[in-house]
């Protein structure tokens, strides 16, 4: 798999830097993409410039998730939020479009007490298939992600099974799953044979050690394995580098600097 292939999280990665100038600095240090989690606080126009000044692909960035700020999570699996959710999904496009960027996730947000959790899986399959059918024609999927309940305890979605099920059941050729492998390590484990299971259903994959979310080449994931398995399941699409940098993100680069030796 080749380094060309790493996508910069610019929103956890260059934060040393204002947001804008995170582009220029990640493409300085050899990635070909980025993602972001919302790319809403600067206009759509200011970003494509960014994008394409420095050369730049856009891998991915979320659909709104609701007041971040006071702790919520999105809202595709939350009842009585559906017209909410919808009324996104043109800013979205839009947003989309400008950018080129060819996937987004929709969050499912934390479970309401108030409503069943059947509620809760009835409610994200019946979005996700208006979003996937709104996006269908202009070629965007939606991607559907588990988190760990070590960090966002009450999300929806936490395994990685359970998503491959909602997006059998969704049935839009659009939909997929979200492999971020450090959730999944604290989730599932077993991520050799589980990327084997979720197979062509991958729609994105994402990266950084367990425990602590830092460089991917510390801790308890061997990510050079995993590749490889990811590769022989068929996936050839970006990996998004999405941690905490342990002490600066240019110091932390040095994996990516071997892999980019190595695979040469």
């Amino acid at each position: 798999m080749s380094h060309s292939l790493f996508a910069a999280n610019l929103t956890l990665l260059f934060t040393e830097l204002p947001f804008i100038e995170r582009f220029a600095a990640a493409r300085a240090e050899g990635f070909e993409a980025v993602e972001c989690l919302f790319p809403y606080e600067w206009p759509a126009t200011e970003l494509a410039r960014q994008l394409s000044e420095h050369g730049l692909t856009q891998a991915l960035f979320n659909m709104p998730a609701g007041n971040w700020a006071a702790g919520e999570r999105g809202m595709a699996a939350i009842p009585g939020r559906e017209a909410e959710f919808r009324a996104q999904l043109p800013r979205v496009r839009d947003y989309a479009l400008a950018l080129g960027c060819k996937k987004v996730h929709a969050m499912s947000g934390l479970i309401d007490p108030a409503h069943s959790l059947a509620a809760h899986r009835q409610t994200l399959i019946e979005n996700i298939r208006h979003a996937a059918d709104y996006l269908a024609a202009d070629d965007i999927k939606v991607l559907l992600e588990p988190l760990n309940s070590r960090d966002v305890p009450g999300y929806f979605l936490a395994h990685q099974l359970d998503a491959l099920a909602l997006v059998e059941e969704i049935d839009r050729p659009n939909v997929a799953v979200q492999l971020d492998l450090y959730h999944a390590q604290i989730m599932d484990g077993d991520l050799t044979r589980l990327i084997g299971k979720l197979g062509t259903a991958i729609g994105h994959v994402q990266i950084a050690s367990v425990p602590d979310r830092h460089e991917p080449d510390r801790g308890e994931i061997h990510y050079p394995h995993l590749l490889a398995a990811l590769q022989a399941a068929g996936y050839r699409d970006w990996i998004g580098c999405e941690y905490h940098p342990n002490a600066g993100t240019r110091a932390g680069l040095g994996w990516l600097r071997q892999w980019q030796s190595t695979s040469r």
